[in-house]
């Protein structure tokens, strides 16, 4: 299989014809920034992404619990959306452009306030608090700055760019080789090469969240999501 050097969010699948299974992918450097990126996202996150119909086990009850429960049993201090709108970290997942899986909520996860009367010392998230220094409340929005990526990560996301890596069905990500596609080969016990078949696919959103509920409840996750059984592999 060639390397793939495009930055577009894409895979190409070997597909074994006769078993109609995917036996692994070759992904870019975009492709894998994504998948890696899905393990930052917060449990809220994801059964809001995916509905809570879309939940196996009892994850979208107790988000509907959140939901519902009335306002009057919050502490003062607290939001529901701390827990039912959660904010992924920033850090590399800032660079990942091709797929938003959290709604554009990065950054640290909670604005930050100080008085307005120039009293630094002090920093809260709740707008009502009172400065201990001046007795004024602390309603003042902080900017939160990002850093600046350092002169050897300018590629941005969280693998280098000059690598192929391979993706097995069941999300098991390495470099790619000549060596390891055959061990893989090997170790599923494929004898019929040419009932092999290579295809492209694109990672569109709703790929994307397939992906993300198939890697929840099963082993064969490229399968499940890329291949049709009832039609005929083009």
């Amino acid at each position: 299989m060639a390397a793939a050097a495009s930055s577009s969010v894409s895979l190409k699948l070997l597909i074994d014809t006769k078993s109609r299974k995917v036996l692994f992918a070759e992904a870019n450097k975009s492709t894998v920034d994504f998948l890696f990126h899905v393990l930052s996202l917060p449990v809220g996150t994801v059964i809001r992404l995916l509905g809570k119909q879309g939940m196996v086990g009892c994850l979208a009850n107790l988000y509907e619990s959140i939901e519902s429960l009335d306002e009057t049993y919050i502490q003062p201090n607290q939001s529901k959306d701390t827990l039912l709108k959660p904010r992924a970290p920033s850090s590399a997942a800032a660079s990942i452009p091709h797929l938003s899986l959290n709604d554009g909520l990065t950054g640290t996860g909670k604005a930050f306030y100080r008085c307005d009367y120039g009293c630094s010392r002090y920093v809260t998230d709740d707008p009502r608090a009172v400065c201990p220094s001046c007795q004024r409340t602390m309603n003042s929005v902080m900017n939160y700055v990002v850093p600046p990526q350092t002169s050897d990560s300018k590629e941005g996301g969280f693998v280098k760019g000059a690598t192929t890596y391979m993706i097995t069905d069941d999300l098991e990500v390495k470099p790619m080789s000549a060596i390891s596609s055959i061990a893989l080969l090997n170790e599923l016990n494929v004898k019929n090469l040419s009932a092999l078949k290579e295809k492209e696919v694109d990672l569109s959103m709703n790929e994307a969240l397939k992906l993300l509920k198939e890697s929840l409840e099963s082993k064969t996750v490229l399968t499940s999501v890329f291949l049709d059984v009832k039609s005929e592999i083009p």
